[in-house]
């Protein structure tokens, strides 16, 4: 299992008790409104699944996990302090008055005189401005995400239509 396939939705701070219940901390918003029966655990760099027993939501970022085959202390143990995912399917689509710049990270860049320029491989926050990254002709270009430069956004198609300042391209390129 491959964690790009899937998304972070918190970790496991400790056990609790001695059958094996793990409590949570869950730092994925409307996690309560995901209707899952497993859970992928990072262990060791690979995404091992567990089925889950029961999950009891507590208060904001809280949780208790019971896996199943997960039932003493000493086999929930080795799950502390790891980072819990849930496959990509199941993350809730954003409304599209909730999307904001941050989400055009894996959308097709579009230029107006360049064409294609490649998937937002990275959306970073600087203070002034938005900066997206993309892989162009081999080279890590990046760009401001602002008025100036976005024509456009398809949301549904995930792509983002640019027109970038005269001489940028050419910067990265002649590198």
């Amino acid at each position: 299992m491959k964690t790009e396939d899937h998304f972070r939705i918190g970790s496991v701070l400790k056990t609790k008790g001695l059958k094996g219940e793990l409590q949570i901390y869950v730092d994925f918003d409307g996690i309560e409104n995901i209707k899952f029966n497993a859970v992928f655990i990072d262990i060791a760099g690979k995404l091992i699944p567990y089925f889950v027993a029961s999950i009891k939501y507590l208060q904001k970022n809280n949780a208790y996990l019971n896996l199943e085959d997960v039932d003493t202390i000493e086999k929930a143990s080795p799950l502390v302090k790891r980072d819990i995912y849930l496959p990509n399917k199941l993350k809730p689509k954003k409304k599209k008055e909730e999307f904001t710049l941050n989400d055009v990270e894996g959308f097709i860049a579009i230029d107006e005189t360049h064409g294609e320029l490649g998937e937002i491989l990275s959306v970073q926050e600087y203070p002034q401005q938005l900066i997206a990254t993309v892989e162009y002709k081999n080279k890590e270009v990046m760009f401001p995400l602002n008025l100036e430069i976005i024509k456009g956004i398809d949301v549904e198609g995930g792509e983002i239509y640019v027109d970038l300042p005269e001489g940028l391209l050419d910067v990265y390129l002649e590198g």
